[in-house]
């Protein structure tokens, strides 16, 4: 037996006990007539004690030889400690060692492994091994745990059944880029990783499963973005015989257990948004409504004056600012310079300071009076104190530049507060969107998506004003779960694979085993997916997916540790009738 107990679990009721215990050295003091070693395991430390008065002389000289991250056991008493740490639940003890084996020496880390640690994150990526070990990124992990079982618990109590569907898969040119895996048993011939499950979890309902789920890893090899992954984890739920009320609903309840069981938070019903209303207010799809700074459009108020830029653009809109009256002109010149950064792309900002006297002063006094700003700050909802930012141009990239100013201006205002939670739905999302690329619609969700009912006559005539039956569950101006009903008819999905530009012969091959799966009873049904990294980073009050992930990959898409991807032999890609890379020779 390595050990009787762990060594977050001794405290004084325990006094007297002989006990084993075992772990990895955190820190080693020694004192010549006494060394006192904290001994970390994933539970907790346990204080060591090695007094040359009450242990052997040997154990005592072996004692002096350990170092940071020695694997070792040992037998002692627990006795009280005479300098109690109220820091730790073990601080009101210490063993008093009588006997010390060394499993495994190690050697000197390249960080320290504690709570606050020297090393950069590119370091500790390299070693998560030992990332692992510190409380910060062992507790993460742990929090992930406790919140999938308390999603297993919540659907699997609603009736839901997990299944698990192929990794590979065939590709299809929907979506983002596939991974390709090639098959060596079928020359020529290549699988893809799974994006999501979709067509499976449908087929599962044509099957009769009635609600399923599975906590599922999916793959895109897409141009990677701050804190994207490319392959990521989702909890993938589907229902039959259901309207979209009562996907809202169910799902909506699994929110709420898992903030109230997770985070001690209570919540009441979810407001709802449409797309439109959120893009309008907000400048994106996933609104943070912890706090206001909603849009105000401007363009009836500031297109009647000489101003040239304001008259030739399509959108002219503004926020006001909290107490941003009181920046001064070079603070509001940095947030000139933050807009017009290639990330956001602006070319200017004009701003107006709205006195404590009810007077205005702004960036563009030549062109509008005081009546003019004050219609100005009564479009935008500015108060005495405040700052009103205007943005103008192409209506969706302005409103995008903005909305990423809004964002900015609220982290530094301390109004996005990491352990309040607002939850919103956003509803009937575009079905259909244009690209200019390709120069002809794409499904905005995926082609499996429903039109609404009333809606349908329009796609031969205006496919863009086509809503979708579809929603997005947002946290904190963060998307974590979206969903649609799905089309159940052929014939609504032969008329969607059309205006999507699929011949007849390029949707039976692609999906065709769908399509013959409806011929045989398929029932109404739909189903969402939640990111299960990101839900549990916000629940964990951050953002950094990375932190919540066991083995993440960086912002290449690179594992540093194993160092993947890799080149693989010559031999290898023969075999697999891939061309080889030519000799170096």
């Amino acid at each position: 037996m390595y050990r009787s107990h762990t060594n977050g679990e001794l405290r004084m009721e325990n006094a007297g006990q002989e006990v084993t215990l075992a772990g990895w050295v955190q820190k080693s003091r020694d004192k010549r007539f006494m060394i006192w070693v904290d001994l970390r395991d994933r539970y907790g430390i346990t204080q060591l004690i090695f007094d040359e008065e009450r242990t052997e002389a040997s154990v005592i000289e072996k004692a002096k030889t350990l170092g940071r991250e020695f694997v070792i056991q040992v037998k002692g008493t627990v006795i009280e400690r005479e300098a109690k740490n109220k820091n730790i639940p073990t601080g009101d003890i210490e063993l008093l060692v009588h006997e010390l084996e060394i499993l495994n020496e190690a050697s000197l880390p390249p960080f320290t492994i504690e709570d606050e640690t020297d090393g950069g994150e590119d370091i500790r990526m390299k070693y998560r091994y030992l990332d692992i070990r510190r409380n910060p990124v062992k507790n993460n992990l742990i929090f992930r745990h406790k919140v999938t079982q308390e999603v297993r618990n919540y659907l699997s109590n609603q009736d839901f059944i997990e299944v698990e569907t192929p990794y590979l898969i065939k590709s299809t040119p929907e979506g983002a880029r596939d991974f390709i895996v090639p098959s060596r048993m079928n020359q020529g011939e290549f699988y893809a990783l799974p994006q999501s499950p979709q067509t499976f979890k449908q087929l599962l309902m044509v099957g009769g499963m009635d609600k399923y789920f599975q906590i599922v890893k999916c793959f895109r090899d897409e141009d990677l973005r701050a804190d994207r992954q490319p392959e990521f984890t989702q909890i993938d739920c589907e229902l039959a015989f259901i309207e979209q009320e009562d996907i809202l609903r169910i799902f909506e309840g699994m929110t709420r257990h898992l903030l109230e069981k997770i985070n001690n938070v209570k919540v009441g019903s979810f407001p709802r948004m449409t797309f439109e209303h959120a893009m309008k207010t907000y400048g994106n799809d996933k609104p943070d409504i912890r706090f206001g700074m909603e849009f105000g459009e401007l363009n009836a108020v500031a297109q009647h004056k000489e101003f040239k830029v304001f008259n030739s653009a399509e959108l002219v809109v503004g926020i006001a600012v909290p107490g941003g009256a009181s920046y001064t002109r070079k603070e509001i010149d940095k947030l000139i310079d933050w807009v017009k950064r290639p990330q956001v792309g602006a070319l200017g900002m004009v701003y107006v300071k709205c006195n404590e006297d009810g007077s205005y002063k702004s960036s563009v006094d030549k062109f509008y009076d005081q009546e003019d700003l004050a219609a100005w700050a009564e479009a935008t909802g500015a108060k005495a104190g405040d700052l009103i930012c205007v943005l103008s141009g192409p209506a969706n990239k302005t409103r995008a530049q903005l909305s990423a100013l809004r964002m900015e201006l609220a982290e530094r205002l301390g109004l996005r507060k990491s352990d309040e939670f607002a939850p919103l739905w956003v509803v009937d999302f575009p079905l259909l969107e244009w690209d200019e690329d390709t120069e002809r619609y794409h499904a905005m969700h995926h082609p499996f998506t429903s039109p609404k009912t009333e809606d349908i006559a329009l796609l031969d005539s205006e496919p863009g004003k086509v809503r979708a039956n579809a929603y997005d569950l947002v946290l904190n101006g963060n998307e974590i779960g979206g969903g649609s009903i799905r089309i159940h008819d052929k014939e609504v999905q032969a008329l969607m694979f059309k205006h999507l530009g699929f011949s007849e012969e390029e949707a039976k091959e692609q999906f065709g085993f769908l399509m013959n799966a409806f011929e045989y009873g398929a029932p109404p049904h739909g189903g969402l997916a939640f990111g299960l990294d990101r839900l549990v980073a916000i629940l964990g009050g951050q953002e950094t997916i990375r932190d919540f992930i066991a083995f993440p990959k960086n912002n290449s898409g690179r594992d540093v540790m194993i160092n993947a991807p890799a080149a693989v032999a010559n031999e290898v890609l023969e075999e697999l009738s891939i061309a080889s890379k030519p000799s170096e020779d």
